[in-house]
C-alpha cells in the first residue's frame, strides 16, 4: 500500500542488473574457509577409486552417522501480504493488481541455495531411519515487485537462513530384489520435521525511492523426498549421491517498522509501522554428496 503509492509518484526508469551471489562459492566458504571442502571431494574420488569395494549391505544393522553438502535450486515464489485490507499496520502491499494482472506482491526466487547436513541412523536390511539436521547458512530472495509498468525499477532483495530437523526414512532398492547398475545401489527417501527460517531486511528499490521492511521469522512444517545411488568405498563406509526435493514452508516478514528513504535526499524519510509479508520456500531441483559411516 505504502510502495505502491510512493513508487507511482515518480516516472518509471530501466532496471539495473543485479549479480546474484554464487550458491557455489558460499558453499565452499561455509565448508572451509581454507577450501577445504574442495580437498575433501577429491579425496573421496580417490578414496572410492582406489579400496576394495565392499557390499552395500555390510552396513545392515548399523548405527551409522552421515555427513554431506548440497545445492538446491529454488522455485519462483512470491512475496505478499498475510492481510491486504490491513491499515494499522499497513499492509505493505495492499489489495489490488499490479500492471501486470497479477495481485501487488513481489515475485523472484531464492537462487542457488547451499546446505550442509547431518544425520544419524540405524539401517536394519533394506530400511534405514533417520534423525536428519540440515542447516542453510546463506541464501537471498531476489525479485521484482509489480506496482510499476513492466521494465521499471522495482527491485526487491533480503537475506535468509534456515535450520531444518527431520525424521527420515530410507528404502535401499537392491535389498527389495531391485536389480544393482554395476557399482551403484539406488534407494528412495522421504521425510517430515520442522523448519525454522529467519528473513533478514528486505529492500525494495524504486526509481527515486528505497523502501525498507523488518525481517522476521517463522517455524513450521517442511518435508522432502529423495532418489540417489550408493556406493560403498569401505568396509564401513558408504557415499551416497541423491535428488532432494523440499519444501520449507513458509518465509515470513514480521510487523515492525519501516522506512521510505528519498534517495536524492529532497525529502525526510517517512517512517513505516508494516504489517507481515510471507512467501513459499521450495527447492525444486537438488543435490546432496554425503558419506556414511557405520559403528
Amino acid at each position: 500500500m505504502f510502495c505502491e503509492s510512493i513508487s507511482r509518484e515518480f516516472p518509471a526508469s530501466p532496471a539495473a542488473p543485479r549479480p546474484r551471489p554464487d550458491g557455489t562459492r558460499t558453499l565452499a566458504r561455509i565448508a572451509s574457509p581454507s577450501g577445504r571442502a574442495r580437498t575433501i571431494g577429491l579425496t573421496a574420488i580417490a578414496f572410492a577409486a582406489g579400496i576394495w569395494l565392499a557390499p552395500v549391505e555390510a552396513l545392515a544393522g548399523d548405527f551409522y552417522v552421515r555427513g554431506g553438502i548440497g545445492l538446491d535450486r529454488s522455485d519462483r515464489t512470491a512475496f505478499s501480504d498475510t492481510d491486504c485490507s490491513s491499515t494499522a499496520p499497513a499492509a505493505l502491499y495492499g489489495c489490488g493488481a499490479g500492471d501486470d494482472g497479477a495481485p501487488y506482491r513481489s515475485v523472484g526466487d531464492f537462487g542457488t541455495v547451499p546446505a550442509i547436513e547431518l544425520g544419524l541412523g540405524y539401517a536394519d536390511g533394506p530400511v534405514r531411519f533417520e534423525v536428519l539436521a540440515e542447516y542453510r547458512p546463506d541464501y537471498s530472495f531476489e525479485g521484482r515487485a509489480n506496482f510499476l509498468a513492466p521494465g521499471s525499477r522495482e527491485e526487491v532483495a533480503a537475506k535468509l537462513s534456515s535450520v531444518t530437523g527431520m525424521l527420515a526414512g530410507f528404502v535401499d532398492l537392491d535389498g527389495m530384489g531391485l536389480p544393482r547398475r554395476g557399482l551403484f545401489a539406488p534407494f528412495v527417501g522421504a521425510g517430515v520435521g520442522v523448519v525454522h527460517t529467519r528473513v533478514g531486511k528486505t529492500t525494495m528499490t524504486f526509481p527515486a525511492t528505497t523502501t525498507t521492511v523488518p525481517g522476521g521469522s517463522r517455524t513450521g512444517l517442511a518435508w522432502m523426498v529423495t532418489a540417489g545411488v550408493a556406493m560403498a568405498v569401505g568396509e564401513r563406509v558408504i557415499l551416497d549421491l541423491a535428488w532432494r526435493y523440499t519444501d520449507l514452508g513458509k518465509a515470513r516478514t514480521d510487523r515492525g517498522p519501516g522506512k521510505v528513504i528519498w534517495r536524492d535526499r529532497s525529502r525526510e524519510q517517512r517512517p513505516l509501522d508494516l504489517a507481515p509479508t510471507h512467501a513459499r520456500v521450495r527447492t525444486g531441483l537438488g543435490v546432496r554428496l554425503s558419506l556414511r559411516y557405520g559403528f
